[in-house]
């Protein structure tokens, strides 16, 4: 599946012998990721070639006489296409040749050298373990570190990730993004411009039920106990009062698997909460607060009269959904790193049988997305799981787990700025066909 790369903004600067070059500012799920210039991505692209040939996307041809605007504006549009597609290759994200190549501008982008550092990594429960790493290392890298710390088995690392976290001083916390395997957690955190940002292990899976498959691991069940823990008092996971007594009665026994098993019957148990939010449902400019997960969007909505609404909204019956930046970046030379302002996600429902879109105004836009791909992701292990003669590539950002299916499942959502043409990748989530179209 594609990655939010995205490159809402250039600038041109000017070169040691006198001409101008364009700096593209390359945001990866919503943050800014580096800045680099077309000479340094053609090579990177020529680097690629020699090692995967002709499976690569095009890239933007040279130009050899001045572009105008609107071949400016084309080639930023394909640089972002390219950025988009080139990751969508699981082998690719893995080789070094492209990881030394992000790791690099990550770093000169935010004038960080390559030395020791030590890295705290929080924990659900709030705790957190001091790692010693280089600042070079990525999110895959580190996290690698921390489960040998704490001793969680590596054929587990797929469930769990590694996360900028926003805490609050009230004790309220908000996930702002998955950090991919490639990105570097000392250089997210420290180029990020909001305040009390940290670096925090998770689980990474919506699946509730896949929490049987932990088990056996003593690191891991710790890991989603705590985490059950802190849901279920920051109001993430709702368990009625019956169920409330029971789960402290098994907390205070120190009972973690029977916790966990009765855990799976608590309301939004295992799901991924958002800020609170607005929409257009049922009529524009609701307050809304998400919950994602087990295959649905949960929406307790406000209405005008203040009454509340519980909306679910079922992962198969969404065709396809887009994130878009509803404004525009004033200040292109300053220290503007996050597109979380003014963001929107729209995602088509089918509702009696009509196809309607429904649309979601929230800074976390990029990870709701991600949550969604993961459903979506899930969803098909599953069903090749229980199709075993059917193939199935499912690639997980830097690891390939191959199943049988008889179609592939491509991407369904994209982000460009609402300024210009938007295009939307639709896809009917029981793996039907793809195509493009403009809105």
């Amino acid at each position: 599946m594609k990655m939010h790369f995205c490159i809402p903004v250039s600038q041109q600067r000017p070169d040691a012998l006198g001409g101008r070059y364009v700096l593209y500012s390359v945001y990866l799920d919503g943050f800014l990721f580096c800045k680099v210039r077309y000479s340094q991505l053609h090579r990177w692209n020529e680097q690629l070639r020699r090692v995967f040939g002709n499976c690569l996307p095009p890239f933007p041809p040279k130009y050899y006489l001045a572009m105008t605007a609107s071949m400016a504006d084309e080639r930023r549009d394909q640089l972002e296409q390219y950025l988009q597609n080139v990751t969508m290759d699981p082998n690719m994200l893995r080789s070094d040749v492209f990881v030394d190549f992000l790791k690099l501008v990550q770093l000169d982008t935010f004038s960080i050298t390559t030395e020791k550092a030590s890295l705290d990594i929080f924990l659900p429960d709030g705790r957190s373990i001091k790692v010693e790493i280089l600042t070079s290392d990525t999110a895959e890298r580190v996290l690698e570190v921390v489960s040998h710390k704490i001793g969680l088995c590596q054929e587990l690392l797929g469930y769990f990730g590694l996360f900028l976290i926003r805490s609050y001083k009230e004790g309220k916390l908000s996930v702002i993004k998955k950090l991919v395997d490639f990105e570097l957690p000392y250089v997210s955190l420290r180029s990020s411009e909001v305040e009390n940002f940290k670096v925090g292990l998770r689980k990474w899976y919506l699946d509730p039920s896949l929490d049987s498959r932990l088990m056996d691991c003593r690191a891991a069940v710790d890991l989603i106990y705590v985490q059950a823990i802190q849901d279920i008092e920051k109001e993430w996971a709702k368990p009625t009062e019956v169920q409330r007594q029971k789960l402290e009665a098994l907390q205070k026994e120190g009972n973690q698997t029977k916790f966990l098993e009765l855990s799976q019957e608590v309301w939004h148990y295992g799901y991924v909460q958002l800020d609170p939010c607005t929409c257009d449902y049922p009529e524009p400019g609701c307050g809304t607060v998400l919950s994602v997960g087990n295959d649905e969007i949960s929406c307790c909505i406000t209405l005008p009269d203040n009454r509340t609404r519980d909306v679910i909204f079922q992962m198969n019956r969404v065709k396809c959904w887009q994130v878009t930046f509803l404004g525009t970046l004033l200040d292109t030379d300053g220290p503007q790193q996050t597109l979380n302002q003014n963001l929107e996600l729209r995602f088509q429902y089918s509702e009696e049988s009509h196809w309607q879109w429904f649309v979601i105004y929230t800074k976390q836009a990029f990870l709701l997305s991600s949550c969604l791909k993961k459903m979506i992701s899930e969803k098909m292990v599953k069903l090749a799981a229980e199709n075993p003669e059917m193939q199935i590539e499912v690639p997980e950002q830097g690891k390939s787990k191959k199943h049988h299916s008889q179609q592939s499942q491509k991407d369904y959502s994209s982000f460009l700025p609402r300024k210009s043409k938007i295009k939307t990748a639709e896809v009917d989530c029981g793996l039907g066909t793809i195509k493009e179209e403009g809105l």
